[in-house]
This record gives C-alpha cells, structure tokens and sequence, in this order.
C-alpha cells in the first residue's frame, strides 16, 4: 500500500468517527430539548400565561447556550 493510499485511509477512517461523535453529539441534544418540551407537554397548566412561562424558561435556556457556545 502506498503511503497516499493510507493517507487516504486514514482521513477517511478519522471523517467516519467525525461524523460519527457529531451524530451522537447531536442526538444527545436533541434527546435533551425533546426533554424540556415534553415535561411542557405534560403540564396542567391553569392557564396559558403559566404554559408561556415555562414555554419562555424553554427559551431563555436555549438562547443561553447558544451564547456560550459562541463564546469559543
């Protein structure tokens, strides 16, 4: 095997568990926010200020972590 035939092998195997870890990575979030709107789901709310209100945490949360994220 010559050495760009293992060059390319080797990026090929390292973009396969790239791709891989961003898939698991992503499920994980999405398992994770499905989570929050699913504990919304199940309220009993009183009325709908309390279903904005939580619907709002939702929200807040989400917009913090996009702030941190983009801070690296």
């Amino acid at each position: 095997m010559t050495d760009s035939n293992q060059q390319m092998n080797f990026v090929r195997e390292y973009q396969e568990r790239f791709d891989k870890k961003l898939k698991e990575q992503e499920i994980q979030v999405l398992e994770y926010w499905k989570m929050q709107i699913d504990k919304v789901t199940s309220m009993k709310p009183e009325g709908i200020s309390s279903l904005q209100l939580q619907i709002k945490k939702i929200s807040d949360m989400m917009l913090n972590r996009i702030k941190i994220l983009k801070k690296d």
